[in-house]
This record gives C-alpha cells, sequence and structure tokens, in this order.
C-alpha cells in the first residue's frame, strides 16, 4: 500500500495498519457484501474506527482499495487477450472473465458500477482503465465485424456488471454468467 501522488509517504505504522485494513475488508466484504458497517471492518483489523476514516474516509475509498489490484489485472489481460486473440474470441473471453469475476465477488461489482456512474477523479483510475480495455476489444471486434457498430463500450460494460450483479449470489454463478453473457453477445452481433 503506497501513498498517491503527491501525497507524502506513510509511516510504516500507518501502511501496515492500511494493508491491515484493506485486507480485513477483503474478507468481510467477502463473506458478508459491500454493505457490512464499516466499524466491523476496523474491528477485524484490529484497529480503531478512526483509523478506518482517516485512511479511508468512505466506503468507495476503502472498495477502491481492495479491488484497484483487480482493476490493473482485468487491464493488463484485456492487453494481453488484444495481442493474442482473434477480436472476437478476445471480446467474448476478456468479458467472461470480468463477469465470472464479478459474479464470484460480493463487492466487486458494487465497485465496478460506482466507477462507471461516478464522474469525479477519486474513481477515474479504475473507470479509465477499465474503459480503455473495453474500448480497445470491442474497437477491434467491430472492425472485424463481430460486433454491431452502434455499440459503445459502457454499454458493454453495464451488461457485464449487470450479469454479474444478477448471479453473484447463486450456486451456478459461473455456469448462469456464461449463460447470460452469450445470450447478450448473441444480441450484439451484426444481423
Amino acid at each position: 500500500m503506497t501513498s498517491s501522488p503527491g501525497q507524502r509517504p506513510l509511516r510504516a505504522d500507518a501502511r501496515r495498519n492500511a494493508e491491515r485494513l484493506v485486507g480485513a475488508a477483503r474478507e468481510v466484504f467477502a463473506e458478508r457484501g459491500v454493505d457490512v458497517p464499516l466499524d466491523d471492518i476496523a474491528r477485524h483489523a484490529g484497529v480503531g474506527n478512526a483509523t478506518l476514516y482517516r485512511r479511508f474516509p468512505t466506503r468507495q475509498d476503502l472498495l477502491e482499495a481492495v479491488y484497484r489490484d483487480r482493476v490493473e489485472q482485468i487491464g493488463a489481460r484485456a492487453a494481453e487477450l488484444l495481442a493474442t486473440t482473434a477480436p472476437d474470441e478476445a471480446l467474448t473471453t476478456w468479458l467472461l472473465e470480468v463477469v465470472r469475476d464479478g459474479s464470484s465477488s460480493r463487492g466487486f461489482t458494487a465497485t465496478l458500477k460506482s466507477a462507471l456512474q461516478t464522474q469525479g477523479v477519486d474513481v477515474a483510475w479504475c473507470r479509465n482503465r477499465i474503459q480503455d480495455a473495453a474500448e480497445h476489444l470491442l474497437t477491434r471486434a467491430q472492425k472485424a465485424g463481430a460486433v454491431r457498430p452502434d455499440v459503445t463500450a459502457v454499454q458493454l460494460l453495464k451488461l457485464a456488471n449487470g450479469i454479474a450483479f444478477s448471479t453473484e449470489h447463486e450456486p451456478d454463478a459461473d455456469h448462469q454468467a456464461e449463460q447470460l453473457l452469450t445470450l447478450t453477445l448473441t444480441g450484439l452481433r451484426p444481423s
């Protein structure tokens, strides 16, 4: 856990507390969802709630810290698929992985939804990373004739997020997510 650009580096104890809070939040969000009281996360991390609120003033700040690595991995995966896979297969594979990741994680879909809907600079890194990845994959698939030209990356991400959100509590979430995504992608193909 590092400080943001323009901020002083965290002291060692502050960095450890922040890392403990992020780890505790990851566990508690996975177990109980993202609406859990933040004070419960502070207790789980073994720190006071003032420490939590000083480092993460809002729930969204904490969610972003928890899922930052995941967002970076999603962006990196898109770049890998762009370089190695046919356009339609790259887009389908990436979307399926995003949906599966979201449906298996109570909270990741909420973080992506917030990032896509919020215009603040706090979430710009997440929104930009995900949208850039989706736009590159989508544009390539559209140029190959695999996806209708009127589809936007934001629409595609909203559909993927909706699928992930609607399947995240299902016992066969991966299977349902794959079926729903297949239906969605069929509708996106040119007639």
